[in-house]
């Protein structure tokens, strides 16, 4: 009864703000950003991007087309793109807000006796300036100067768990402050594969975990070696991407995991490894960060999304591009979704087989590698307002913070973060009581045991008087009333005494 009168109440503020608020949400409909409320039901949404531009070979002023690009790395204004198909790097700056400019070609270095590239697949710079690129084809990962001269390479591990007939691809990589090498190596499937500063092979890092489904275990159990062999192994899925974010965490994200699995929670499609190779990713929102939680088979595209790259901006948002329908899925630290927008086409805004994404500041940047294009998308004044939001709340300023997500309620009244935002806002400023209303709504219960746990605290303070009070008087007057009957008895057993002597 409590449960239904509380879904009751939630309902009738929820109305309460809906009607308060101005309906400017449902001037503009959209279908191509959307986002999940708490029932798993759709919710249409303003566009928190739009599209600023779409670059072509031709828009680049390119001799040799692209193809079949592959990587993209962001530093500063410049962008580099993998040209996979053409043995190149192609170093691009960005002169302003819709004009990249390619100002380099990279396609041989020096001091090396092979000096040139075959398939490159990734490419980063550290922090000391040095250019760290994936030779996918000639089995190394490169390190240069700025200069393009050789310093050293990183080739395949000596480790006694690998096939010796194995052929080192490796396909993706982040450096750390450091200079070690994280990579994604084509069959290695023990996790990610680290290198010191100095090249020398230092372990498996981040393995998933192995997921199996309990009958095929008992029949292996009890099948035959020649039946075995025929049989899937349980082993862990190999990583597509991997980030490292401003802290040096690293995101990666996992594109064959089981469906089953991704639908109950036991396997990832993203992941946050910290130093130690353990995911620390928070999953507080109302469903996992995979991406669609509707797998139909419409348009030829069947099954869950497929995450082949993930990009982390420096408020914690990470967004997770899916190769399967062509969009950009992005969560916040806590693990809520705040907005997914895109999908198959040749529409701007729109992709053939999107396979990387990189972001400059809040702008997005996704890498079409059958399109051979790359899409610029820039905030519209209501995602600037969600991110305003956001980052206000880290930065600690909770009264701007939840100012700008009565603002985003005002534009989309259907938009849960924005009610979660307000109550996390109200709760650090110690506003409990109404903190817990906006949880309620959105039935945010974590959230609301926060809130009421330091509500029920705040009023204890703010009435420990009364309450002493109160207890005084339940406490204390009885102890009062039986002294008294106490007194008043002895008082009647010595008269008696007294009477029966005087008999």
């Amino acid at each position: 009864m409590k449960k239904i009168f509380s879904r009751i109440s939630a309902a009738v503020f929820a109305v309460i703000l809906t009607v308060v608020a101005p309906l400017t949400a449902f001037t503009k409909e959209s279908n191509y950003t959307y986002n999940y409320d708490y029932w798993g039901e759709v919710q249409e949404s303003p566009d928190l991007y739009s599209v600023c531009r779409v670059f072509t070979s031709t828009d680049l002023n390119l001799d040799v087309k692209l193809n079949n690009p592959s990587g993209l790395f962001a530093y500063g204004n410049l962008i580099y793109i993998c040209d996979t198909g053409n043995n190149r790097i192609i170093e691009l700056e960005r002169s302003s807000l819709e004009k990249l400019e390619v100002t380099r070609i990279i396609d041989s270095f020096q001091g090396a006796d092979i000096n040139t590239f075959k398939s490159p697949t990734d490419f980063a710079i550290s922090e000391d300036g040095n250019y760290f690129i994936c030779d996918n084809g000639n089995g190394r990962i490169l390190k240069l100067d700025s200069n393009l001269n050789y310093m050293m390479e990183f080739v395949k591990p000596v480790d006694n768990t690998l096939d010796e007939k194995l052929e080192f691809q490796p396909t993706k990589m982040v450096i750390d402050s450091a200079e070690r090498v994280y990579c994604i190596a084509t069959g290695i499937n023990k996790g990610l594969v680290k290198y010191e500063s100095d090249g020398t092979f230092s372990g498996f890092v981040g393995a998933t975990p192995v997921t199996y489904d309990w009958t095929d275990y008992i029949w292996k159990k009890l099948a035959t070696q020649e039946q075995l062999e025929k049989m899937e192994s349980f082993v862990p899925t190999e990583y597509s991407n991997i980030y490292m974010d401003y802290e040096g965490f690293i995101y990666g994200v996992i594109s064959g995991a089981d469906e089953e699995a991704l639908d109950n929670g036991t396997a990832d499609a993203v992941r946050k490894l910290n130093l130690m190779g353990n995911n620390i990713l928070v999953k507080n929102g109302d469903w996992y960060p995979v991406g669609d939680l509707y797998w139909g088979n419409g348009g030829g595209h069947e099954g869950p999304s497929v995450f082949v790259d993930v990009t982390v901006m420096e408020n914690d948002v990470y967004v997770c591009l899916d190769n399967n329908r062509g969009r950009l899925f992005a969560y916040d630290d806590q693990g809520h979704m705040v907005f997914t927008f895109g999908g198959n086409g040749n529409m701007d805004g729109y992709f053939r087989r999107p396979a990387a994404i990189e972001h400059i500041g809040h702008d997005l940047f996704v890498l079409d590698s059958l399109d051979c294009s790359l899409t610029m998308f820039i905030p519209t004044e209501f995602g600037r307002t969600v991110y305003n939001a956001i980052e206000q709340f880290d930065a600690g300023d909770y009264e701007a913070s939840g100012k700008s997500w009565e603002s985003v309620m005002s534009q989309n009244g259907n938009y849960d973060l924005a009610y979660i935002g307000i109550g996390r806002s109200l709760l650090r400023q110690r506003r409990f009581e109404e903190a817990m209303k906006y949880f309620e709504v959105k039935y945010d219960d974590e959230n609301y045991s926060k809130a009421y746990k330091q509500y029920r605290k705040q009023y204890v303070e703010d009435h420990i008087g009364i309450i002493i009070a109160i207890l005084a008087v339940v406490i204390i007057v009885p102890l009062v009333i039986g002294r008294i009957k106490h007194i008043k008895m002895e008082i009647a057993l010595a008269e008696r005494e007294k009477i029966d002597l005087s008999k």
